[in-house]
């Protein structure tokens, strides 16, 4: 599929043919948009003609690009969907967690097709090294913590694992739950039904659910309680088996409540908890139930932890400055001290 090409001296070059002329516009994307990505973030040069492209550039970057290319062209040869997210997702694994600003990284394997996660709606794939180690480890671990800042796809993964081990049988229903606390302001007094009240804390987890399933499913299926989405609160006293379980923004649990939460876990479930140590809403003096969790229960058998970074940050590109402008920002006595590292994965499951 490729051929090494000659470059400049100092730089490297590869040939690039591919055997199906009819999904080229699509990755090529409008005006060639995809492979200008490609090549202001690896610092590469390409060029396309016919069923070919050519390279130069840094050897490490070539190395790259071949990586980029092959991965977006194998998703496209089985049928999956192609825009902007799945480029910078690709760029992202090509890359690796130490690759420099200028895009250089070592040939890493061959992506994984059991780290795709099949939804109704769409195929949800992970687009950072970091988020393929949180999918490897729900799919190995019975508890799994995803912790790390906004916009790292920590709750939308663990929902598309629901939904995908739901589909397939593997479990029987899904359970999301999310604590009921404001985030820094005090809303008052709600009008409507205890669903009325309820609902605006857990959006989140239905918008996740919409973008992986139909509506009128997800409908039918909180009707027959095979999708449950509950505060933290209507947990307490039960059983959970046979269910995904996910507890979204942990961070704002007591210790007690995590506790709680924990020891629901049934026969035949999986549970993944989720949060941003950064971003506590308890009241002041309260200790998170997370970070209470995280030091209680590292090094346990069977729980890994997925530590994620302001690198791993999938929203628009200023969310990352943004993340890192208050990260330097924040005084000493006002950081977190006893947050985790937010990178790094821990699996203590054998």
């Amino acid at each position: 599929m490729s051929r090494p090409a000659s470059g400049a001296p100092g730089e490297a070059g590869a040939q690039i043919s591919f055997d199906d002329n009819t999904l080229l516009p699509l990755l090529f994307g409008d005006h060639d948009r995809h492979l200008v990505r490609i090549e202001h973030a690896l610092g590469v040069v390409l060029r396309s003609r016919g069923n070919e492209v050519a390279i130069s550039g840094p050897p490490s970057s070539v190395a790259a690009t071949e990586e980029v290319l092959r991965t977006l062209y194998d998703k496209l040869k089985q049928g999956l969907p192609m825009g902007g997210g799945e480029v910078e997702g690709a760029i992202r694994m090509a890359k690796g967690p130490g690759a420099g600003a200028t895009g250089a990284a070592s040939p890493r394997a061959e992506p994984e097709p059991a780290l795709t996660l099949r939804t109704r709606k769409r195929p949800v794939s992970p687009r950072s090294p970091r988020q393929a180690d949180y999918v490897r480890a729900m799919q190995n671990n019975d508890l799994v913590f995803g912790l790390g800042p906004a916009g790292t796809g920590k709750t939308y993964l663990a929902v598309a694992m629901a939904v995908s081990l739901y589909l397939t049988g593997r479990v029987e229903r899904i359970v999301l739950s999310r604590p009921a606390v404001e985030a820094g302001e005090r809303l008052g007094f709600l009008p409507g039904d205890l669903k009325d009240k309820v609902d605006p804390y857990l959006r989140p987890l239905y918008d996740a659910l919409y973008d992986m399933l139909p509506a009128d499913l997800v409908a039918r299926r909180i009707d027959s309680a095979e999708i449950e989405i509950a505060p933290l609160a209507f947990m307490r006293g039960r059983t959970l088996s046979q269910a995904f379980i996910i507890l979204d923004e942990a961070q704002n649990t007591t210790p007690l409540q995590m506790k709680m939460f924990l020891t629901r876990l049934g026969e035949g479930s999986r549970m993944v908890v989720t949060g941003d140590l950064t971003q506590v809403d308890l009241p002041a003096g309260a200790q998170s139930g997370l970070r209470h969790a995280v030091k209680t229960l590292e090094g346990l058998s069977g729980v890994s932890f997925v530590r994620f970074g302001t690198a791993d940050v999938m929203r628009h590109s200023l969310v990352t400055r943004i993340l890192e402008a208050y990260d330097a920002e924040t005084p000493g006595d006002d950081r977190d001290r006893d947050q985790p590292p937010r990178f790094g994965v821990v699996d203590r499951s054998s």
